[in-house]
Order: C-alpha cells, then structure tokens, then sequence
C-alpha cells in the first residue's frame, strides 16, 4: 500500500486513523441509485422479466449483481471471539519510556495515538447473548507511527493451557457438543468438564472463569490483561520480561448470576448497548495501562515460571507501573466494516516490544494470521480500511485476493537495481529481534517447571472475599451441576480437593458428588488483594437509576435527588406502568422513560421511590412495581426510598433491614445500602447517602436474606 499521508515526520495524533478513515466514508442522503459499478438504477423493486408474468432474465446485471452481494454479505465467523463491540480512541502515555523501551508511542505525553478496541465474549456465535459466564477479549489495535501494534488481551490474566499445541481441544471441549449443537456459548456440559477433570494445567483458570470476573457489569468495568509475556527492550538493547495490563478508571465490576441469566433473555446486547450509550452521552470509557517488569535475571526467582500463561504474577511481588491512558470517544460507523472486520493478531508489534518463550505465544503467532487469512478472505486484510496503518506502506507485495492499491512501476522483488533497490531495509531504524541466544534437543515435552497446577488456584481461592466465594461455589453448583456424567462429577470434586478441601465438600454438596475422602489443599496461605474486587475502585459515575413513579408525585423531592444523581454522573430514568407524561400533586410534569415492559431492575444499578401519596398508592397496586424492588433488593442494589414511597419498600419483600418508621422526623435510616427518609423536605443528606450507597455497587451483606426473596 502506497499511503503518503504521513510521509512528514509530524507525530500521529488520535485524530489521524478517522482522517484516513473519512476517504472511504460515505453519506447516501439525497442521491440516487446505483451499481457497484456506478450506473444508474431506474427500479430496484422488480426483476427483468419476459412478459409481466415470464420467467426471469438472466441479463438484468442488476438483479445478479444486488443478490450476489446478498448472498455473499456474510463473511466467516470467529471460531471464538465471534460476538464484539467496537470502539475508536486514543491512547497518551504519562511519560517517557525510554528506559525500558525504544517504542516511539510510549516516549512522548503530548503525543495521542489512535486506537480501535474490539471488547469481545470467547465461546458463542455472533447471535449468542452479552451476559453469558465467559472470558472477555479485550484487543486493542494502536496506529503508531512506527506502524501498527496489536496488544491482544482478556479480562483473565491466565489462559485454560498452556501450550497452543492444545488450543483446539479446549475449544472443541467447550463449543457446543458436536452431536446436538447444544448448549450455545455455555462451559456447563460435559465435554468441557470432561476436559476439565482430564487436564490438571487448568484448574487456576477454573478459578477465575467460576468467579464474578465471568459475568461484567460492563465493557467499561473491566479489566485487561495481556496474559502472554512479552518483552519491552530499549535503545540499549537491554531487554525486560513484560505483561501488561488495562484498568478501568470505574472499577472492576460484575452481575449477579441471576441478573446475566435474566439478562441474557430480557436485553442479550446489554453490554453492547451499554458500550455505545455511554459513548454516544460522553460519558467516555478510560482504561490506565500499566506493566509487570521482570528483570531478565530475574526470570528463575519466583516459585512459578513465569513463561507460564496459567500463571499470574502477583502484583505484590511484582507491582503494575501505570504507563499511560486510553480514552474510547466515537463509535463505529459501521460495525460490519469496523468491528466484524478489524483484524487483530499479538505478531504486529513495533520496535521496542518483541516475544519470549511463551509456548501459548509463539502458538498464538502462527494461528491468528492464518485465521484473518481464511476469515477476511485472503493476504490483503491489512487493505480493509479499518486495518490500515497510518505510516506509509511500502513492500514488494502485489497481488492476491481484494488488493486495493495500484502500485506503479516494474519492480516487486528484492534485490533489485531498477529501482535503486527500493524499497529497502532500514538496518538503523527497521524492527530487530531481540538477540536470545536458545540452544536445546528437539523434544515434544513441557518443561518441569510448568507442572504446578493447584497452589496459585489455591492463592486465587485465599484472595477472594467472602461473598466472591460464595459466588465461586453457587457457579460450580450450576456448571457442574448441569454435567450429566456422574463419573466426570466426582473427578470434579477430586480435582478441587487439591486446591482447598473446603471448596471441594461445598462442590459436592451442591452437585450431588461424594465429598473427597482424603484432606486436600496445597498448604498454600498467601493472598493477593489486587486479585479481589473487593478493593476496586467506587465510582457512581455513569450508574443508572430507576425512578419509580406515577400521577401524584412530588414534584421538587424527585428534581432534588435527581439532580444531585446527575451532579456525579449518575443516569435516571423514570419508570411507570405507561409511557408518556405524568402529572405531579402541583400540576408539574415528568416524561416516563421506560416502562415495565420495556425494562426492568436488571438493567439499572439502583432503584429510587419517591413520595407522594397517590404516585404511592398506585404503585402499591402494581405487582410490577413490588417485584422491580424486591429484585434489586436480592441482588444487592442500592436502593432509597422517601416519605411515603417507603410505604412500598414496606410492602415488597426487603427484610432484615430498618426502614424509616412513620413517626420519624427528617432522619435517615441507611442499612445495608436501603436509604429511607419520612417527613423530608430537603432531600440533601438522603441524596448523599443514596449517592454513596450507588457508588459501592453491591451490598454483601444482604446475602443472609436473599433466599428469602422470591424476585
């Protein structure tokens, strides 16, 4: 590709990938139509016929051309990652890193490369849902100048095996079962568990899949990880271990089993949609990179490998240096020729960042090219515009499937003295592989040191919170529990029995597997609080409420709370039985949003009920209205309630909590994140704790009395 658009030596900046993208951007308003070859169509409604009511003709160009395109519209799926959501940004680094790293977008703060991010579920099809219990892909493609490099991530930091040599099992095992095509984008089937019980090297990354890191709140609320191990090298030549690392400037947060099950069935593009609203209002998604950095003599000091992708590396014992931030700021404007056909691979790197002996990796290298080959049909991919780099191209290559540029001249071949040799290499300034000297027999073995299965399943088991293990043992309860095979059951608990003897008696109970005969356990007691959500960060920002009301509310107790929820970013939208207008007890009026058809308290993060005592009344006649707060009460919402909407919290089935009695004055009553008041006129405080309340996501506490909630 002949791209002269950054010949200069100005630095990129973010809004150079939407300048190249702009040349192929189309707006068909007010024109007329035509064929792909640009002649114009007088009817698209009718093919050439003989006669009114003949037979087609073959010569109508138009009808062939229009409905082979149909036909051939749909390109082949990802194998896994099939089902995305894209989004374009930038990315400025805090400073320079030329201590650790020649590459030339981590060197300069004022500089904003553009990136494309494709956040992706791993098992289902294109059509399966959002909310499914799966790994997350969280790929990034940053158009350097230097060229393009695709830093390739998940939302778990370790991988299901350990050499690529096993990628296609582990995929066969959990797509559907080859006999019935039964269950869609699920791991509770037997084959996977089969697998499973058969391969001991994924016992960590059964860990994390069964725990809340699975199931994200959202796109924006999850974390990335690079999962391989990479190097940084610098001008130097001096090379460093290197994984890296996304964090979201929201937290890392989840849903509940029950609210992805819900859904997956009530809005299956809820993650999808939220990526885009929150695009779409400004609320701009952030991510903080950082590194992991291991000194190359330092590679054999921990009691892990740390080539091992099923293995983590503590961040208290290696620490993530934040390195720069990444801003997501405009949607797609076509996903079909964005997202489904953006092409990533973790072998375009840029100078500054090279490989190590990851045997995941250099797997990794050979099947993603082969993949985009097959996929986008053909060598030419980097051609789609939204793969194109921004620095100019130039290489000896000219042909194959959907070549987009016209090269000029005789010469596509090296060494060459018609052209002066051009294009040529750039020995000073052109990519060179880090020199490791390797040295070794020809063997097909793993290496003894990646033979530790269970102690950092065992640490990731010690680092979670208690609510964390209690969703840990409800998720094996249902995966496991949907296996059919009662043999593959019991393997399960032995299998877990290594990791924590605990956890094995609480899988057993649940599956209907004998408990393990023997005690279990690595003997390992550390802990990594970084690993837990517990110690993420609280931020309302961008959370939504639901405002329940009807005819008769007050007016100024609603606008207060709203804009004080709105003063920190937090959303609301008012949700009744109808949609339309509603008329305060003054003759003021409020739009409804949504109505109960059209959601639910699934979709929000915390429910609000005012005051007013016919809005009230009404509600209390609404079975739809109870059940929207005794969901969000037995999924650990935050929840508030004023004056006489209390009267509705009352009448639903929160329990275990102290509600504002009527004779009190002004006090608020916060217990387990439901905020009441009675008697309010300024509603202030309430609207600070209710604020709080929203902020720490989740309220644990309540878990001793969700099973005595129905919702």
């Amino acid at each position: 590709m002949n791209n002269e658009q950054n010949q200069s030596n100005t630095p990129l900046n973010e809004h150079s990938k939407n300048s190249q993208l702009e040349t192929f951007r189309v707006d068909h308003s007010n024109n007329n139509l035509t064929t792909n070859q640009a002649v114009q169509v007088a009817n698209t409604d009718d093919s050439l016929k003989a006669g009114t009511r003949g037979p087609t003709l073959m010569e109508d160009f138009h009808f062939r051309e229009k409905m082979m395109h149909f036909d051939h519209e749909r390109i082949p799926e990802r194998v896994v990652h099939a089902r995305g959501s894209g989004a374009h940004g930038y990315f400025q680094a805090y400073e320079p890193m030329k201590e650790y790293t020649k590459a030339k977008f981590l060197q300069d703060p004022s500089v904003k490369t553009p990136v494309f991010v494709r956040f992706s579920t791993v098992v289902g099809s294109r059509g399966s849902a959002d909310t499914v219990r799966d790994v997350r892909g969280f790929a990034t493609k940053f158009f350097t100048e230097d060229g393009n490099y695709d830093l390739v991530a998940n939302n778990i930091p370790v991988f299901f095996i350990q050499d690529a040599m096993k990628f296609p099992d582990i995929v066969h095992s959990i797509k559907p079962e080859p006999d019935n095509e039964i269950p869609q984008a699920s791991a509770a089937h037997d084959t996977f568990w089969d697998f499973v019980v058969n391969t001991p090297e994924i016992t960590h990354m059964i860990m994390w899949l069964l725990s809340d890191r699975a199931i994200p709140r959202s796109y924006r609320m999850m974390q990335g990880f690079g999962v391989n191990t990479f190097r940084f090298v610098n001008e130097q030549g001096k090379a460093r271990f290197v994984k890296f690392h996304w964090k979201p400037l929201l937290g890392v947060h989840s849903l509940v089993w029950d609210e992805a099950q819900k859904l997956a069935g009530k809005d299956p593009d809820y993650n999808r949609r939220d990526l885009w609203d929150a695009i779409e209002q400004g609320n701009y998604p952030e991510y903080e990179l950082g590194v992991q950095l291991i000194e190359e003599e330092d590679e054999f000091s921990f009691d892990f490998d740390i080539l091992d992708p099923t293995k983590i590396w503590p961040e208290e014992q290696v620490p993530v240096k934040p390195i720069g931030k990444m801003t997501l700021n405009k949607n797609p404007d076509n996903f079909f020729a964005e997202t489904e056909q953006v092409a990533f691979h973790p072998g375009h790197v840029v100078s500054g960042i090279d490989f190590s002996n990851d045997p995941l990796l250099q797997g990794r290298l050979f099947s993603y090219l082969d993949t985009q080959l097959i996929r986008l049909g053909g060598p030419n991919f980097h051609e789609i515009p939204i793969n194109r780099p921004v620095a100019p191209v130039h290489n000896n290559q000219r042909d194959g499937y959907h070549r987009m540029t016209i090269d000029q001249g005789k010469v596509s071949y090296s060494p060459n003295s018609l052209q002066n040799n051009a294009p040529q290499p750039d020995a000073q300034n052109g990519y060179i592989h880090y020199a490791e000297k390797v040295e070794g027999s020809k063997v097909r073995q793993r290496s003894a040191s990646f033979m530790d299965h269970y102690r950092q399943a065992t640490l990731f088991w010690n680092s979670m919170s208690p609510p964390e293990k209690q969703h840990i043992i409800e998720a094996f309860h249902f995966e496991v529990g949907k296996v059919k095979d009662k043999q593959i059951k019991q393997r399960v608990v032995e299998m877990f029995n290594n990791v924590d003897s605990q956890l094995a008696h609480q899988i057993a109970m649940g599956v209907g597997a004998n408990p393990p005969s023997k005690p279990g356990g690595t003997g390992v007691t550390a802990a990594s609080p970084a690993v837990s959500q517990a110690n993420t960060i609280k931020d309302a920002r961008t959370r939504k409420v639901a405002i329940l009301l009807e005819n008769g509310f007050y007016y100024p107790e609603v606008t207060q709370v709203m804009h004080a929820l709105n003063g920190v970013g937090v959303m609301c939208d008012i949700v009744s039985k109808n949609l339309g207008m509603l008329t305060s007890f003054d003759g003021q009026q409020l739009e409804v949003n949504k109505n109960y058809v059209t959601t639910a308290s699934i979709m929000y993060d915390a429910v609000y009920v005012p005051g007013g005592r016919k809005s009230v009344d009404t509600l209390l006649t609404h079975g739809d209205a109870r059940h929207f707060v005794s969901e969000a009460f037995k999924h650990a919402k935050a929840i508030g309630a004023s004056n006489e909407g209390v009267d509705l919290l009352n009448a639903s089935e929160i329990q275990g909590v102290a509600l504002a009695p009527p004779e009190s004055q002004f006090e608020t009553y916060n217990e387990l994140g439901v905020i009441t008041i009675r008697n309010a006129g300024d509603m202030g405080y309430f609207g600070q704790e209710f604020i709080k309340a929203i902020a720490e996501h989740r309220h644990w506490g309540r878990l001793a009395q969700k099973d005595m909630v129905s919702a």
